[in-house]
Order: C-alpha cells, then structure tokens, then sequence
C-alpha cells in the first residue's frame, strides 16, 4: 500500500454522470481519499456515516472527503441518497485506482479499506489500512489533517 511521503498516482475516477475524473482535479485543497469494499454493506455503511457525522469538523480543518469504490453510479446515489452522506461517492470500475494506490485486498478476495490523507500537492500526508475498524479510518484521518 503506498504510504506516508509517497506520491499520489495520477489516476481517474467515475462520477455519477459517467464522466472521467482524475485526481489532480480534486486536489485543491487537503483530500480524504477513502477507499471502501461496497455500498450498503455493514462496515461500509458504518464508516460512510462516519464520515457523515464528522464531515463539517473535516470542513473546517480545510479538508474535502471522497469515498470510492467499484459500485457504478447508480449504486452511489441510492447509498448516498439513503444515509444522507455530504459528500461525493466516485467509481473505480475495474479497481484501476484501488491497484495504483495498492490497496491490498482482505483474505486475498476482498476489496480492502483503505484512506489516504492527500495534501494539494499530491503528496500522501497519512495512509491507514484496516478492513475491521471503519470507524478508524475517520479518527485517524481528522487527527492527520488536525
């Protein structure tokens, strides 16, 4: 998994209007970049409204959050629309950013969870990894941006 000091790759995500997304576009400012296995399911879920809850504290520490993950957009919008989430969902159909940033897989089969702090330069400022503490991902993440 790239790691603290490494180089954001230079990748594209789907946005729910089908069009290509890349990564330097989103840097502005500080990026949560979140990587998660599916919408809906439990530890998903559980970490999306994580997120949720804590996204003005992220807000105002400047940063913006993004989750990602294979599901289409379609599936984004009614997990979105269904947990009330503030911010965006973005496609990786074919796992094309998940392997460029080397998120490894859980069991060897399972996409992985996985959030990099990125600052706007591109450089990765904070990675953690962890499939069964999502609520992790977003008190690790607002304590790196802190």
């Amino acid at each position: 998994m790239l790691d603290t000091g490494d180089t954001a790759p230079d990748v594209a995500f789907v946005d729910e209007n089908g069009a290509l997304v890349p990564l330097r576009v989103l840097l502005g400012r500080t990026l949560v970049l979140y990587f998660y296995p599916k919408d809906d399911t439990p530890g998903c879920t559980m970490e999306a409204c994580g997120f949720r809850d804590a996204y003005n504290d992220f807000l105002d520490a400047g940063a913006e959050v993004i989750g990602v993950s294979a599901d289409n957009a379609a599936s984004h919008a009614r997990f979105r629309e269904r947990h009330k989430l503030p911010f965006r969902l973005l496609s990786d159909p074919g796992e094309a950013a998940r392997k460029a940033f080397k998120v490894p897989n859980t069991f060897g089969i399972l996409p992985g969870r996985a959030t990099f702090v990125i600052e706007p330069g591109g450089r990765i400022v904070y990675a953690f990894n962890s499939q069964f503490n999502p609520q992790g991902h977003i008190k690790n993440a607002l304590a790196a941006i802190k």
